[in-house]
């Protein structure tokens, strides 16, 4: 792997992996937080992934217009109770321009150990708006503590659907 490609976090969720997948997938409205750093619309869209290879991971909200459609991942792999693969695209790539997100939902004896990999930053131009400015070992960092706080919130619901 080459540095600064890719970030690993994992969280120890205290659900038997079907669950952890099932509110990672089908509930991930409720747990992705909200506002733009998170989302796209702040606070009205909702986010879903449709649960197949080649199903999308979107976000959809109303604007003046009308109603608006963003997706931001493919399914790449869909492999229930244990993986999920996803094509990551933020809103400002580039055509081409694409990173992975891969979800493992691993049995623990306490629950379901998800440990998460984004990877495919090596592909994304240093000056890149995504990267916010920062230098790769920050920027990495930054992306690290953004995934944690997202597995936060996944284990709160997850455990206490709140």
């Amino acid at each position: 792997m080459i540095a600064g490609d890719q970030v690993s976090v994992s969280i120890l969720v205290r659900v038997p992996p079907a669950e952890a997948f099932r509110v990672f997938t089908e509930e991930i409205d409720q747990w992705w937080r909200h506002g733009l750093k998170w989302r796209v619309a702040k606070d009205r869209g909702i986010m879903a992934i449709e649960p197949k290879v080649g199903g999308r991971l979107f976000e959809s909200f109303k604007t003046k217009a009308g109603d608006k459609v963003v997706q931001t991942g493919t399914v790449l792999a869909w492999e229930p109770p244990s993986r999920l693969l996803l094509e990551w695209r933020g809103v400002n790539f580039r055509p081409g321009q694409r990173t992975e997100v891969e979800i493992h939902f691993a049995p623990s004896p306490s629950g379901t150990m998800v440990k998460l990999v984004h990877r495919g930053w090596s592909q994304i131009p240093a000056d890149h708006p995504a990267r916010h400015g920062e230098e790769t070992a920050v920027f990495m960092r930054s992306m690290g503590m953004w995934w944690s706080d997202l597995l936060v919130v996944l284990r709160e619901q997850a455990e206490t659907g709140t």
